[in-house]
């Protein structure tokens, strides 16, 4: 008998988890449980053009699209800057509701006046961000970017930033939403985000 009772609450257990895990795959992208993405966050304290200070609770109240780089970069970083530029633009009355971010991983280069002219090349919305290699290093760590410093002497520049180049959409209160590979399509990247500014 007791043999039969523990075979019986095992199996209930499992029908348990088991509905548990069918279920989450079931809600909508933005209700399912982010575990894995939990310390992805919007957190940072770095400077725009005349040294002014913004910090990411800042901008609470407005999704923010996050992308780090370089303005050195010689064509990743401006395509995807390009590209998302052109999809806030098409979101019409919407495109007031996201704040897109570009954060540099090269602060011995770009300094807060040169980031902040860079971003707004793309876009007079865009807020081009830099800092003290701390305050990168700590902005890169809570989105968890991966960058680093590689020599290239072939170049008159000495060196380029290798760095992971995703876009990361944030909600209004700074937390984590969802990545995309920076070559995503306008079209895909559009869609995701009408399913929030909407």
């Amino acid at each position: 008998m007791k043999n039969v009772m523990i075979s019986w609450l095992v199996c209930v257990l499992g029908l348990v988890l088991l509905l548990a895990w069918v279920g989450s795959d079931l809600l909508p992208k933005d209700k399912q449980p982010a575990a894995e993405h939990a310390l992805i966050r919007a957190d940072f304290t770095l400077q725009t053009a005349g040294d002014k200070t913004i910090r990411a609770r800042d901008l609470r109240g407005k999704y923010l699209l996050v992308y780090f780089g370089f303005t050195h970069c010689p064509d990743i970083c401006p395509t995807t800057l390009l590209l998302m530029s052109n999809v806030i633009n098409q979101l019409g009355e919407d495109a007031h509701k996201i704040q897109p971010v570009f954060i540099t991983v090269d602060p011995e280069r770009d300094t807060p006046e040169a980031t902040a002219k860079y971003a707004q090349h793309f876009s007079k919305g865009f807020l081009g961000l830099s800092g003290t290699s701390e305050q990168i290093h700590l902005a890169a760590d809570a989105f968890k970017v991966y960058y680093s410093k590689v020599e290239d002497k072939g170049s008159a520049l000495s060196y380029v930033m290798d760095h992971s180049g995703f876009i990361y959409l944030m909600g209004t209160d700074g937390s984590y939403i969802a990545h995309f590979a920076g070559n995503v399509s306008e079209a895909e990247l559009k869609k995701e985000l009408q399913r929030y500014v909407q």
